[in-house]
């Protein structure tokens, strides 16, 4: 039973470190990257697709992405999006291909941009923690259940909490490399 909740916590909590990843992701650096686009979704045909699945997205150079619909008459639909998104790009449309050229960050987006960084940190800590609430109140109904001793609930919780500062650690380094990839000019 312990081993269990202990495991589920682990993998929860794991997911609360991909979502961390997938949010950092989304948040602008200077350097041109196709996941930068994730969030983008398109027409296509009355369905919402997300813009992978309509085009090709490439790097042109370390400031210019490049997308490539699969079909030409999705061009001013996915220049459309992109313009639309709270990602602040101006794509240029050259035939088929969209090109999106990255600004440079100024210091005050980059601030901007690092408190976004560090809000998303602690919505991961709060998950974690969360996490961790959960399954002490389920070692607690455990011992209320008498299928565990004291002594089994506390070593328990203790286990727990060493797994929970684990992974607090691990949201502060992600935190820590993407304030310096943020950082960099």
């Amino acid at each position: 039973m312990i081993n269990e909740l202990k495991k589920d916590a682990e993998v929860r909590m794991s997911k609360a470190l991909d979502a961390l990843a997938n949010a950092f992701n989304k948040i602008r650096t200077g350097r041109a990257h196709p996941s930068l686009l994730d969030g983008i979704s398109v027409d296509y045909y009355g369905v919402a697709t997300p813009l992978s699945q309509a085009a090709s997205i490439s790097i042109d150079d370390a400031r210019t992405l490049s997308v490539t619909p699969w079909e030409k008459s999705l061009v001013p639909v996915i220049e459309k999006a992109i313009l639309k998104s709270d990602l602040g790009l101006n794509p240029s449309t050259t035939g088929a291909v969209i090109r999106i050229p990255l600004p440079s960050l100024t210091e005050e987006t980059r601030k901007v941009y690092g408190k976004q960084a560090k809000a998303e940190a602690e919505n991961a800590r709060i998950a974690v923690r969360n996490i961790r609430r959960d399954v002490l109140s389920g070692l607690k109904a455990l011992l209320k259940d008498k299928d565990i001793s004291e002594d089994e609930e506390r070593k328990a919780q203790e286990d727990v909490q060493k797994i929970t500062d684990s992974y607090i650690a691990k949201v502060d380094e992600n935190l820590a490399v993407k304030e310096k990839d943020l950082m960099e000019i």
